[in-house]
């Protein structure tokens, strides 16, 4: 199992941590010493995620901040009271998602679920974070994408499946590639712009998780799981294991600007932490510009010169 180094001093933001690998992950890094917010939709889940986490680390420092990825405004107020607080933020971890809900949704704002959730919540978050996250020694935002990234495509003529008849699965597979396309785009713009930040991205393999169960759930009377996680002949893990690429690319001294980190077992779905293969359209500084432009255009939400 991969040991977190000490964090001692550090202040952690971890999204989607009242389960599955952000609960994890937040529980790993109070243990090593990090003060951690867990950023979370529903309160009352993460005051259960909390009383877990200290019942195994009694000392660790842990507080719950109501935070939903699906609503701008919810970003915004979070963001503002973390930058009203002052402190600079050393850790990033956006985690949180929805996977493959049955049927087309749309946020508050108007964007396809998956993609306002997985990906344009995350990056206006990020953004909104950044004055705080610069203000660290050392920050790392680490971003969890997903293996079905290496077999998407992101449709600009139709982001938000308008046009296209809406497929669960390709729609959560394009909004984890863009995910990394994304933090790969930051870790150039850090560069450019000799940001002290390192912005890297994971993948947990197939873990298993209420992910599988929550999104397809949505607007059914009975819990039902996702076509994806109908693959049962394929190789699987829990959370202790399918969280450590995340914890990897958020501590370990090894982890690398760009970086990509997932299991390095079976068909890449299992086992202990090697680096991931990018898919080469991931990669392209072109798309990684033009996705990040049409995101600030999307949000609202700007670092504030070309990138």
């Amino acid at each position: 199992m991969y040991a977190v180094p000490r964090q001692s001093g550090k202040l952690a933001v971890v999204t989607g941590a009242n389960s599955g690998t952000g609960k994890e992950s937040a529980r790993r890094l109070a243990a090593a010493g990090a003060r951690v917010v867990l950023a979370v939709r529903t309160p009352a889940k993460g005051a259960v995620a909390r009383d877990e986490i200290l019942r195994s680390a009694p000392d660790a420092e842990v507080q719950i901040r109501h935070l939903d990825l699906a609503v701008l405004d919810s970003i915004r107020d979070f963001a503002d009271e973390l930058l009203a607080d002052g402190e600079p933020v050393d850790l990033l971890v956006n985690n949180a998602g929805v996977m493959a809900p049955s049927r087309r949704f749309e946020t508050v704002d108007g964007f396809e679920l998956q993609f306002g959730s997985n990906f344009l919540g995350p990056f206006a978050l990020t953004v909104r974070l950044l004055p705080l996250l610069l203000a660290a020694t050392a920050p790392r935002v680490v971003t969890m994408s997903s293996g079905t990234a290496n077999f998407a495509r992101i449709r600009f003529d139709d982001l938000q499946w308008t046009r296209r008849r809406y497929s669960p699965s390709r729609s959560y597979a394009q909004s984890k590639l863009a995910d990394l396309v994304t933090a790969l785009h930051l870790a150039r713009v850090a560069a450019e712009r000799d940001w002290n930040l390192l912005s890297a991205a994971a993948h947990p393999g197939y873990t298993l998780t209420n992910l599988q169960t929550a999104g397809a759930s949505l607007g059914r009377d009975r819990p039902k799981r996702s076509v994806l996680h109908a693959l049962r002949f394929l190789p699987t893990q829990g959370v202790e294991q399918g969280a450590e690429p995340l914890l990897f690319a958020a501590t370990s001294p090894d982890a690398a600007p760009a970086g990509y980190y997932g299991p390095g077992g079976q068909w890449g779905l299992v086992g202990p932490t090697a680096v991931a293969r990018i898919p080469r359209r991931a990669a392209d500084p072109a798309l990684g510009r033009r996705l990040w432009v049409e995101a600030e255009r999307l949000t609202g939400v700007s670092v504030g010169a070309p990138v």
